[in-house]
């Protein structure tokens, strides 16, 4: 099993999470987080002063899947996360060594 971390823009969201669901998909976390890369910063007005906003706001998505999927649910993110511009995020994926479902006690593929 595999748990993929993805950083994307707030408005690929909808796009994104349409995809995951078409590749089987069934359930995922979101977290609003923010961050920056190489993107850096940017600066504003606010009441006729300028200041820098170093952190921009992002969603993190979270989903663990069976080995044999990871792939096609990396494509899936990429291509519809992906706006050319700078700022369109990273994925992450990790090893999972464990998943148990609380609720009926199922392990591992079975509580995904």
């Amino acid at each position: 099993m595999k748990k993929i971390e993805a950083i994307i823009k707030p408005f690929k969201l909808d796009e994104v999470r349409e995809a995951l669901s078409e590749v089987g998909i069934t359930g995922l976390t979101v977290t609003e987080v923010k961050g920056f890369g190489r993107q850096k910063g940017h600066t504003e007005l606010y009441r006729g002063a300028e200041y820098v906003v170093d952190f921009l706001p992002k969603i993190k998505l979270e989903v663990v899947v069976s080995d044999d999927i990871v792939d096609a649910a990396v494509e899936a993110i990429t291509k519809s996360a992906h706006t050319g511009k700078i700022g369109d995020g990273k994925i992450f994926v990790s090893t999972v060594e464990r998943v148990l479902r609380i609720r009926t006690g199922e392990t591992d593929e079975q509580a995904i």
